[in-house]
């Protein structure tokens, strides 16, 4: 009897969840340049040709989340009110994540050996290895592309908008600040909702002079 296909789609999510969750944990106790691809396939309990069918490159088995979070931005852009500006949606998704308590602006460190997307500890591992910083810098990179492409196109301007690129750019700053921020409070206080109080008042600093500057565009 064949396997129906949403099954089949069940059972490689969860396999791919599962190398990810075991890779990342060997990275944060560990170290990210300390651990081998073959050391994560045994922890597991899969082959070494498993884990690269589902992730080309270790580095991709860390930022694991990084096509969701690319979506989750489109989806802000795309599904807004035709009356709530491209900024002021990105601005009202900051402060949906936060009040989710989604992983992507997560402070607490949670359950012993928790790591999550946007976490202390993921934080912790990435400034710990020189590679993860330099794909961090590539993701933050190509999140600026996606994100001006996603302005551009609801604006039915195109693709290298010079004011969408600079929407763009202005935006991702501004949020990469708030989560610095943040987890250095965090680190310091131990106190989730002084990040959180700390993240959101640097995204509507920074939300409210930008549409400043783009008065008069589709952005602001």
């Amino acid at each position: 009897m064949s396997i129906p296909s949403d099954l089949r789609s069940r059972k490689r999510l969860a396999t791919r969840q599962s190398i990810s969750n075991v890779a990342t944990q060997l990275f944060h106790e560990r170290g990210f340049d300390q651990v081998t691809v073959d050391e994560i396939a045994a922890a597991a309990d899969v082959g070494r040709m498993t884990v690269f069918n589902y992730f080309p490159r270790k580095e991709d088995m860390f930022f694991d989340r990084d096509e969701e979070g690319r979506e989750m931005l489109r989806d802000a852009l795309r599904q807004r009110d035709p009356e709530v500006s491209p900024v002021e949606a990105l601005r009202l998704l900051a402060h949906s994540l936060v009040a989710e308590e989604s992983p992507y602006v997560r402070f607490p460190a949670g359950a012993p050996g928790f790591i999550s997307a946007g976490s202390q500890g993921f934080i912790e591992t990435i400034e710990g290895s020189e590679t993860l910083k330099a794909r961090a810098r590539a993701i933050r990179d190509e999140i600026a592309q996606v994100i001006t492409e996603a302005l551009s196109g609801c604006a039915g301007r195109e693709p290298d908008d010079a004011d969408a690129k600079l929407t763009a750019g202005v935006l991702l700053a501004t949020w990469t600040v708030a989560l610095i921020e943040a987890h250095r409070i965090f680190r310091q206080s131990q106190d989730k909702e002084k990040a959180q109080a700390a993240f959101l008042a640097i995204v509507d600093k920074g939300s409210m002079g930008l549409k400043a500057a783009m008065a008069g565009t589709p952005y602001a």
